[in-house]
């Protein structure tokens, strides 16, 4: 009982306690906020990834429309529903049934 009470009244062990104690739960970065902030940085750069390939994939398509006439045939046919004089053009839109 005496070695429990020594080890409790020593002075540097109750200093890491409380230590450790406020870096966990009181302080401005404690382990709930550092978790937060991983969350966030991992939903981030999922995102960065995203618009990384986002950029490739317009840039690439960019590349392809100033040098290809049949590309700008295709994407005026298929997104602004263009045609010629003697065309007829006729939408066709799959629904769903739930």
């Amino acid at each position: 009982m005496e070695r429990f009470v020594n080890v409790v009244r020593n002075k540097y062990l109750i200093a890491v306690a409380v230590f450790i104690a406020w870096m966990t739960f009181f302080d401005r970065y404690d382990l709930t906020t550092q978790y937060n902030y991983q969350q966030e940085r991992r939903k981030l750069e999922a995102e960065k990834e995203y618009y990384t390939s986002e950029i490739s994939t317009i840039s690439t398509a960019i590349k392809d429309v100033k040098s290809n006439p049949d590309i700008i045939q295709k994407i005026a046919r298929e997104k602004f529903k263009m045609k010629r004089s003697n065309e007829d053009v006729y939408i066709v839109e799959e629904s769903t049934v739930d």
